[in-house]
């Protein structure tokens, strides 16, 4: 099955059709246009602009398999320099990130509609109250995304109504709300929580949604297509980091929790880059393409590069406590996993393996053979003596070999040099929502659309594999 020629989003329709479900919402106060407006501003939205870099934006987001948005049509554009069709729109739509959080209602009794989720504070005039809106951090682990609603004001405010809207994509076991601890009952999805009251300076609304993972297939009915499903958590589209394969391991379970599961938030103390400096420049040891080699640092983040310089690295017992940040490795054995590529690890032969219990996986983290104190060897478990070693004056892409030490003789430190790597900090670090996907021939590390910049990644997964 190909897909070559899935049709990106383009900026300019995801910018009007999230204007028109908001005017949409705004004449009939229907929670379908809140919900679509909410999936618009998480994927599309915040999609288009490269991280934190104003005015840095694409054109079309990227969504067949193994795409990038760094080289989708025009790619990335710049800050002074780019304005082609509906660049403005772009630049637009992040000057409006809060103006469809609240919508009121003027009249006897005030009104105002909460439909977004997003932390803000409200000068609700007619009602005489200021209200500030709190979300818990989110979590790939979290079962429930958590929101506080509290009002403040000089004197008591007046009777008022306030709506706040219960997703679509939660359910109505577990989600709950209560008003100064007073529970409010049943708390139904797609619909909104009507709360009429005086409202007093010190009220405090607490809701609980349920939020939990789900596949939605593509919107198209074409039979070759059939099996093609996005991963959602929440409102959250989920992308695979992946330069092409999206072959997914679904098997015949109804329970997304068989192939799926989430990156516990300790993972991230065990990541490292392995670094070397050479002819003034600083390496990165890099696996990509199912083999290991030598590049150069990015000197940007939110890279491929970036991505294959970073390694998990862990004891057999791959939920061991290891934190790679606060201490040296020297001294330890442990397996080296690709960060895109969780479940697989490298092996002495200088393959990728998923067998982990293997003698030829592990590593033993040495101290540097170049008496540099900050410095680490690879040393092979299966042959004491032999360690990864590059060359010393290289360009990019040198390859990765394994020499003894036995076996060469030493001449002016070189292969001491060569055998010597710099225990760095991670080039990447799993994004809070992050997963992982049983693959057919490989699994997939799972984090949001929104997230990903010059990143190569695949949205819909082939679950018919």
């Amino acid at each position: 099955m190909e897909m070559k020629k899935i049709a990106c989003a383009a900026l300019l329709a995801v910018a009007a059709s999230a204007s028109v479900s908001r005017n949409l919402f705004r004449w009939t106060k229907e929670v379908a246009y809140a919900d679509y407006y909410e999936r618009a501003l998480i994927n599309g939205v915040l999609s288009i602009q490269r991280g934190t870099d104003p005015g840095v934006m694409i054109y079309m987001l990227p969504q067949a398999p193994g795409r990038s948005k760094a080289v989708s049509y025009h790619g990335w554009g710049t800050k002074y320099d780019s304005f082609w069709c509906c660049y403005g729109t772009g630049i637009e739509s992040f000057s409006k990130l809060g103006d469809s959080i609240y919508f009121e209602e003027k009249g006897d009794t005030p009104t105002l509609n909460i439909i977004q989720y997003i932390p803000s504070t409200f000068n609700w005039k007619a009602a005489g109250l200021t209200v500030n809106q709190q979300l818990k951090p989110l979590s790939s682990l979290d079962m429930f995304l958590q929101v506080s609603l509290s009002t403040s004001a000089k004197t008591n405010g007046q009777s008022a109504t306030l709506n706040v809207r219960i997703p679509s994509w939660t359910s109505a076991n577990g989600a709950k709300a209560t008003l100064n601890d007073n529970d409010l009952g049943l708390v139904s999805p797609g619909s909104f929580l009507s709360i009429t009251k005086q409202w007093n300076p010190d009220d405090h609304l607490s809701l609980q949604f349920p939020i939990t993972l789900r596949t939605e297939a593509i919107k198209d009915d074409r039979p070759e297509y059939a099996s093609l499903q996005a991963i959602l958590f929440g409102p959250f589209v989920l992308a695979g980091l992946s330069t092409g394969d999206w072959n997914a391991k679904a098997g015949n379970t109804s329970a997304i929790s068989d192939w799926i599961s989430a990156v516990p938030s300790s993972y991230n103390s065990q990541l490292v880059t392995f670094t070397q400096e050479s002819i003034g420049k600083t390496f990165v040891l890099s696996s990509a393409n199912g083999s290991l080699a030598m590049q150069e640092r990015p000197m940007v983040d939110g890279t491929d590069t970036a991505i294959h310089a970073t390694f998990r690295v862990h004891p057999q017992d791959s939920a061991g406590q290891l934190d790679t940040q606060g201490a040296t490795l020297k001294g330890t054995s442990l397996q080296i996993e690709p960060f895109d590529l969780p479940g697989t690890v490298i092996t002495n032969n200088l393959t990728l393996s998923a067998q982990k219990s293997s003698e030829d996986s592990f590593f033993k983290i040495v101290p540097g053979l170049d008496g540099n104190p900050n410095s680490v060897s690879l040393e092979l478990g299966t042959k004491p003596g032999c360690f990864l070693v590059t060359g010393t004056n290289y360009s990019v892409g040198t390859n990765i070999q394994v020499s003894c030490k036995s076996s060469l003789p030493s001449i002016n430190g070189i292969f001491e040099q060569a055998a010597s790597f710099v225990q760095a900090a991670p080039l990447r670090q799993y994004h809070p929502i992050s997963f992982i996907a049983k693959g057919v021939k490989r699994n997939f590390l799972l984090e949001p659309l929104y997230s990903l910049r010059d990143e190569f990644y695949t949205v819909y997964f082939n679950l018919g594999a």
